[in-house]
C-alpha cells in the first residue's frame, strides 16, 4: 500500500492507495468524494472527474496520486457555498441539467471559470467547455447556464427570471401563438403546473454532484463484482482458470455459468443472451460475459478479473449480414441467422411505378453507433432475508424483477428493483447488463455486490443502433406528387436479439417518412451476425428510413425543378392521408405546420437543406401501452409519487410533480418521485417516447382522485391514504394486419428541420419545429430537442463505431466522433402545438424525434454548397465534420478524408 498527503477542500488530508490507482479512485474509494464522476477512467475524455489542483481544472483519472503530493485539491463539495448556489440556481433556471451525470465535473470547470471573471462570456465558456461531453444537452443550455452564473456572480445576486432563451414558441420567428393551435401563450406559464418552467426534480443535486448514481452508493459489508469478458466474437470457450484470481487476498468467489440455479438466458423478447457462456460453448461476441469476479474493493475485483485465464478454439466471425443470409454460413443461433422478417403492402407498386412520370432507384447505408451515455452501467444488488434489493440503472424496471427472478430461479415477488436515475439511456439499458449477475453474486455469497462496468467494457456490452442498408424504388407524379414507395431494408442487428426486430419494424412502417403515399411494398430483414449486438437507440429505425426517403425527395426535387420546400409540401402527411402502414392521420397530425414554420429560414439561406420527420409515440403494432401511478400521501404532508417508468434524463420525474401541482394546487417541493418494481405501477419498458405521454394521463386520474379528497380533507389526515391511476391503450395493430382501418401507433410525434451551412461549408445553425402537441414543460421539452439535434448531427456527420472481423476498431471515446460544444452550432427550436386526441394534456412523444430528420437535413445542406450527393452516413468527407478524429479519418490522394476500411 501506498500513502499520499494533500490538501482536500481546505484540509490535510493522507490517503492510503494501492499501486496502480488514479487520482479518481483515491477520491472516490478512499476519501468519499463523489462528486467527480467515472465517465471513461482512465481515458481522461469526458471530463466528468473534472476537479481543481492548485487552483485550476483537471482530469483526476489522469492523475497519478504521486503527482498530488501537498497539493491542494477542490471539489464540488469544498467550493464556497455562496458559489455553488449561484453555479446550482444557474444550472437548474437554465435547463442546462437532463440526466445531470456529466454536470458536476463542468460545474467544477464553471467555478474557475468564475474566478477568473471569464464565465459571463459565451465564447471562453465554449473554449472552455471542449474539455467535457454532454450526450443530453446539445450544450447549448450549459453554456447559457455559465453564462448566467457568472453575470450573477459578478453582480452579487442569486439568478432568477425566466431562462435566457425562452422564445420557445416562434415569436421570432413571427409565428405568434405557438406556431399552430394550442394553448395559445407566446410564453411559458408561470407556476409549476402544466405548460410551465417549472424547477428540474432534484435539478440542484445533480449539478453539484449530491445526488448519489449507483457507483456512488455503499452499503455495509458490501463487495465489488468485476466482469471477465470473450476475447474473440466467435470461438469455443475451452478453460476458464480462475485459479490465479481466487489466489489474490480479498478475493471472495469466481462466479460462472454453473452457478446459475434457474435460466441462463435473457432477453426482452427472445431468450437467446447468456448471462454468461459456459465451457464448451461458442462465443457469440466480444462483449460476451464469462465470469463475475467478487472482492472486497473494486480495484482488487478489476485485477483479479484481468487474472482469470481462458482458452479458446477460434472460429472464423460471420459479420456481414448479407454473407449471413447465405445457406452455408454458420448459424448463430439454432434458429438461423433470420431473426425476423417484416414485410407488408398496401396498393399496386408495381402498377404505380409502370405509370409513373418519374423513378428513382437509389441505396442508402447507416452506419453502427455507440450510445455514449456518460454513466456505465452499474448495479448494487443487497440481500433481506429471502428477498433481494436491486438497485438497477435501467430503463425497466419491471423487466429487470422478471428477469433477474428467473434467473435466480426465484419467484418475481421475491425481488424488488428500484431505479436510480440514471445517467442517460437513450434505449441502451433497455438490455439486462450487470443486474443478473450482480444479482445472483448477492445471492450466494448472502452480502451487499456492487458491479460497475469500465467504460471499455461498456461500450463491448451494450446494443448498439443498427447499421442498416436499404434500397429504395420511388415513383412520382410529373409535379413530383409521390406514387409509389418499395422498399428492401436488411440490418445487423449483431449477435444477440434484442429488440432488434422492432427495431426493423419500425424502420420498414418509416418507410415513406411523413409523406403520403399511395402504394407501398417494404419488407425488412433482422439478421444475426458476431458483431456487437444492436438494439434500441434515440430513433428507433425512424432515423434510419428517414435518411433515405428524404434523400429521396431531394433527388425529386432535382428531377421536377422545385426546391427541397416545395417537393416537401408537395407530399407532406395531414389530417385524412395515410401513414406508410396505413394508419389513418387524424387532426393532430401537425407535420405541415412545422415544415410551414421553418419556409422562411430556409427559403432566404444559400446554403440550407430541409428535411420533415414522424416518429410513433408508444411501441403499438399490436402492443399494449400503458402508464400507471400510484400517489401515496405520507405523514407530515408530503407526497410520494410511485411509478413504473425510469427517469433517465428526459425529465419525466418532473412532469409528474408538475401534473400533481396542476391537478391539486400544491407546492412541488412536497413531492417525492421513485420509479419501483411494484405491482401497482406496471408500465413495461421506458421505450418509444412514451413515458410523458401516458404517464401524465395516468397522473392526471390520481391527482383528479387526491383533489377530490382534498375538498374534504386536509392533506394531513389523509395520510396512508393512496391514490391509483391507470391509462391504457390496447388499440394498435400489427404492421401488415388484415384490417381495413390499420392503426399501428397511439400516436406520433412531427417534426421538420433546416440545417444552414457558412460560406465555409461548415455547420452554422439548425432550425427545429416540432409538434411536440403540448409542451408540459417547455424548457425541458426544448432541451430534450436541442439534445437530440445535437446527437443527429454526430450521427450525420462523424460519429461512428466500426468493427473488423468482429472485434470493436476502438473503445476510445474520443474516436466515436461526438461533437463537442465548439463544434455544435446554434440551435432554434420552435415548439408547435397541435393537441393530441391520447396523450396527457394533448402531448406527443419528443424524446426521439429529434434526430429523425437531422441527418437528411445535414446532407441537403451539403448538396446546396458543393453539388455532391450523399447517401451514406456519416458523411465524413463533408466540410461540416469537424470532430472526427484524425485517428479516424483516412487520407485519400485528394487528402479528403474517407471512412476507414470496416466502416
Amino acid at each position: 500500500m501506498l500513502e499520499v498527503r494533500f490538501v482536500l477542500n481546505g484540509t490535510d488530508t493522507t490517503a492510503v492507495y494501492e499501486e496502480g490507482m488514479h487520482f479518481l479512485e483515491v477520491l472516490r474509494e478512499h476519501c468519499g468524494i463523489t462528486s467527480p464522476k467515472d465517465g471513461c477512467a482512465p481515458q481522461g475524455y469526458c471530463g466528468c472527474c473534472t476537479i481543481l489542483v492548485g487552483g485550476r481544472p483537471a482530469l483526476a483519472c489522469l492523475r497519478d496520486p504521486v503527482t498530488i503530493r501537498d497539493k491542494e485539491v477542490m471539489t464540488l463539495e469544498g467550493i464556497p457555498e455562496r458559489q455553488r448556489e449561484v453555479l446550482a440556481r444557474a444550472f437548474v433556471k437554465e435547463g442546462a441539467v437532463q440526466c445531470g451525470f456529466c454536470i458536476p465535473g463542468i460545474v467544477a470547470r464553471a467555478s474557475w471559470l468564475l474566478g477568473r471573471g471569464l464565465a459571463a462570456d459565451p465564447l471562453e465558456v465554449t473554449k472552455a467547455l471542449s474539455g467535457h461531453l454532454c450526450r443530453c444537452t446539445g450544450f447549448t443550455r450549459i453554456v447559457d447556464a455559465i453564462c448566467t452564473a457568472g453575470e450573477a456572480w459578478d453582480q452579487g445576486t442569486l439568478p432568477e427570471g425566466p431562462p435566457r432563451n425562452a422564445d420557445f414558441f416562434g415569436a421570432a420567428f413571427g409565428l405568434g401563438d405557438n406556431g399552430a393551435p394550442g394553448n395559445g401563450d407566446s410564453v411559458p406559464r408561470s407556476g409549476d403546473g402544466v405548460g410551465t418552467c417549472s424547477n428540474r426534480y432534484r435539478g440542484q443535486d445533480h449539478a453539484l454532484g449530491t445526488k448519489p448514481y449507483i457507483a456512488d452508493m455503499k452499503v455495509d459489508g458490501m463487495l465489488h463484482g468485476a466482469m471477465v469478458l470473450s476475447e474473440h466474437p466467435r470461438a469455443e470457450v475451452l478453460s476458464i482458470d480462475t485459479s490465479a484470481a481466487l489466489a489474490m487476498e480479498g478475493v471472495e468467489r469466481v462466479i460462472t455459468a454453473g452457478d446459475v440455479p434457474g435460466e441462463r438466458f435473457v432477453g426482452l423478447i427472445r431468450h437467446d443472451w447468456p448471462i454468461f457462456v459456459a465451457c464448451g460453448e461458442i462465443t457469440r461476441c466480444v462483449g460476451d460475459v464469462l465470469a463475475l469476479v467478487v472482492a472486497d474493493t473494486q480495484f482488487l475485483a478489476r485485477r483479479a478479473a484481468d487474472a482469470v485465464a481462458v482458452t479458446y478454439a477460434q472460429l472464423k466471425p460471420v459479420t456481414d449480414p448479407i454473407a449471413a443470409l447465405e445457406p452455408d454460413a454458420p448459424a448463430i443461433h439454432e434458429g438461423g441467422n433470420l431473426l425476423e422478417l417484416c414485410a407488408f403492402a398496401r396498393g399496386d407498386v408495381d402498377a404505380a411505378l409502370a405509370q409513373s412520370v418519374h423513378v428513382i432507384e437509389q441505396t442508402f447505408r447507416t452506419q453502427r453507433i455507440e450510445h455514449a451515455y456518460l454513466e456505465p452501467e452499474a448495479c448494487l444488488a443487497v440481500p433481506e432475508g429471502d428477498r433481494l434489493k436491486v438497485y438497477s440503472q435501467g430503463q425497466g424496471v419491471h423487466d429487470d424483477q422478471t428477469q433477474i427472478a428467473a434467473v435466480l430461479g426465484l419467484e418475481t415477488e421475491q425481488i424488488d428493483v428500484e431505479l436510480v436515475s440514471n445517467g442517460g439511456a437513450f434505449g441502451g439499458k433497455e438490455d439486462l447488463s450487470v443486474q443478473a449477475q450482480t444479482a445472483l453474486a448477492a445471492r450466494l455469497l448472502g452480502r451487499p455486490v456492487r458491479t460497475v462496468l469500465t467504460r471499455e467494457q461498456s461500450i463491448r456490452i451494450h446494443p448498439k443502433r443498427h447499421p442498416i442498408t436499404m434500397h429504395y424504388t420511388v415513383g412520382a407524379d410529373a409535379q413530383g406528387h409521390l406514387t409509389a414507395v418499395r422498399a428492401r431494408m436488411i440490418g445487423d442487428t449483431g449477435a444477440y436479439a434484442s429488440v432488434g426486430m422492432k427495431v426493423l419494424e419500425r424502420a420498414a412502417g418509416h418507410c415513406c417518412g411523413a409523406y403520403q403515399v399511395p402504394n407501398v411494398q417494404v419488407e425488412a430483414r433482422t439478421v444475426y451476425t458476431n458483431n456487437p449486438p444492436c438494439g434500441a437507440m434515440r430513433g428507433f429505425g425512424a432515423n434510419q428510413a428517414a435518411f433515405a426517403i428524404d434523400g429521396i425527395l431531394d433527388l425529386l426535387a432535382e428531377r421536377v425543378g422545385v426546391d427541397g420546400y416545395d417537393i416537401r409540401e408537395r407530399n407532406i402527411l395531414g389530417p385524412g392521408d395515410r401513414f406508410a402502414t396505413g394508419q389513418l392521420m387524424t387532426a393532430s397530425c401537425g407535420v405541415r405546420q412545422t415544415l410551414e414554420a421553418v419556409r422562411e429560414v430556409y427559403k432566404s439561406a444559400r446554403y440550407a437543406g430541409i428535411a420533415c420527420g414522424i416518429k410513433n409515440t408508444g411501441i403499438g403494432n399490436g402492443m399494449e401501452d400503458s402508464g400507471r401511478v400510484r400517489i401515496e400521501v405520507a405523514p407530515g404532508g408530503r407526497l410520494r409519487i410511485v411509478t413504473g417508468y425510469t427517469e433517465m434524463g428526459q425529465g419525466l420525474f418532473t412532469i409528474l410533480r408538475q401534473v400533481v401541482c396542476e391537478e391539486t394546487g400544491l407546492s412541488p417541493e412536497i413531492m417525492e418521485v421513485l420509479a419501483i418494481s411494484d405491482p401497482d405501477v406496471v408500465c413495461g419498458m421506458t421505450t418509444a417516447s412514451r413515458a410523458t405521454a401516458l404517464n401524465s394521463a395516468a397522473t392526471q386520474i390520481a391527482a383528479r382522485e387526491l383533489s377530490d379528497a382534498l375538498s374534504e380533507s386536509s392533506l394531513e389526515d389523509l395520510a396512508g391514504r393512496c391514490f391509483r391511476g391507470e391509462y391504457v391503450c390496447d388499440f394498435t395493430t400489427k404492421p401488415g394486419a388484415d384490417t381495413d382501418e390499420p392503426r399501428t401507433h397511439l400516436t406520433f410525434g412531427y417534426a421538420t428541420q433546416v440545417v444552414v451551412l457558412d460560406e465555409d461549408g461548415r455547420l452554422e445553425r439548425v432550425v427545429a419545429a416540432h409538434d411536440v402537441g403540448r409542451a408540459i414543460n417547455p424548457l425541458l421539452c426544448a432541451g430534450q430537442i436541442e439534445g437530440s439535434v445535437h446527437m443527429g448531427l454526430g450521427y450525420a456527420l462523424s460519429e461512428d463505431l466500426p468493427c473488423t472481423g468482429g472485434h470493436l476498431d476502438s473503445l476510445l471515446l474520443r474516436d466515436l466522433g461526438i461533437l463537442k460544444a465548439k463544434e455544435t452550432p446554434r440551435i432554434d427550436v420552435i415548439l408547435v402545438e397541435v393537441p393530441d386526441e391520447v396523450g396527457g394534456y394533448g402531448s406527443k412523444g419528443v424524446g426521439e424525434i429529434g434526430l429523425v430528420p437531422t441527418a437528411g437535413a445535414v446532407a441537403g445542406a451539403l448538396y446546396a454548397y458543393d453539388g455532391v450527393r450523399r447517401f451514406e452516413l456519416p458523411m465524413i468527407d463533408a466540410p461540416a465534420a469537424t470532430a472526427v478524429p484524425k485517428s479516424r479519418r483516412v487520407e485519400t490522394a485528394k487528402g479528403s478524408a474517407a471512412p476507414p476500411p470496416g466502416g
